[in-house]
């Protein structure tokens, strides 16, 4: 039996007394409440791919504190399929073209996917998303609480400033970091051109040389590189006389393994679709 199904069972138990009250099913969303908290205090089990890199070896340092326990863990070499049928749900912190039978599997077993992994390819991406149908996948260049606030803060902003103002992104990381821009500063875009109806002609990656007057409508992106920083990000929106400055600082990559796994507590509960860490936190309005 899964930590979802425990839950639910536990629910039903409660509500046995009266027929009024329907029963729950192990595939229908739980309602905030007695088994939503039971899934935050019960230990859920996960299949973790990406066990060695430093998210995975931060998820697993973080998992008992969460309600979590890592019953398969696996990496370069491994084989997951294994472990899938003694999991509740799979989190993702590998390699982009890893993630696709990762996905795979987890739909065959009809478990939960949290996705960690970026620098995803378009057919990639194409691979992974058939899978939402079957089941939920939360997939997220970023799983801090902080930075879910910020992308929620960048996309009023961007409304509220407008045009005239105008948007450059900066990002900074480790210098080991091998994707860029980053899975988050990817997201920031995203936040950007939805406010503002921008296409992805008008993001411009760094700059050189004579490249002329910036354009009104242009997103600005800078991506760095160096030392051990864990990563930071700033927004910022420069209008006419003053400048505006939105930013996140991550200072232990405990914040994100706590996301992830608070991540997959949610997603047990949720149909198959698609979501967002914003989703998670309910910053969807």
């Amino acid at each position: 039996m899964t930590a979802q199904d425990k839950c639910v069972a536990a629910q039903d138990n409660l509500e046995s007394a009266s027929d009024s009250k329907p029963k729950h099913s192990a595939q229908s969303a739980l309602p905030v409440g007695a088994v939503a908290q039971c899934l935050i205090a019960m230990s859920l089990k996960i299949l973790l791919n990406g066990c060695q890199g430093r998210m995975g070896q931060a998820i697993i340092a973080a998992a008992p504190e969460a309600g979590a326990e890592i019953v398969h863990a696996c990496d370069q070499g491994d084989e997951p399929a294994g472990g899938i049928a003694d999991c509740d749900a799979v989190i993702d912190f590998s390699f982009h073209g890893v993630t696709p039978r990762i996905a795979a599997l987890a739909a065959q077993g009809g478990k939960p996917l949290v996705i960690g992994t970026t620098g995803h390819t378009e057919e990639e991406r194409t691979v992974i998303l058939e899978y939402t149908k079957s089941i939920p996948i939360v997939w997220a260049g970023n799983y801090s609480v902080g930075v879910n606030t910020l992308f929620w803060l960048v996309k009023k902003a961007a409304a509220i400033l407008g045009p005239d103002y105008n948007t450059e992104i900066v990002e900074m990381h480790h210098r080991h970091k091998l994707d860029a821009p980053s899975g988050t500063a990817e997201r920031l875009i995203e936040v950007v051109r939805e406010a503002r109806e921008l296409s992805a002609d008008q993001v411009r990656h760094g700059r050189s040389g004579e490249v002329g007057a910036r354009p009104q409508d242009e997103i600005g992106v800078h991506a760095l590189r160096g030392g051990s920083v864990v990563g930071e990000h700033e927004v910022i929106f420069a209008g006419e006389g003053e400048k505006v400055t939105l930013a996140h600082s991550a200072g232990d990559r405990k914040i994100f393994a706590i996301g992830a796994l608070r991540a997959a507590h949610w997603a047990v509960s949720q149909q198959p679709g698609l979501y967002r860490m914003e989703d998670v936190l309910g910053l969807t309005d």
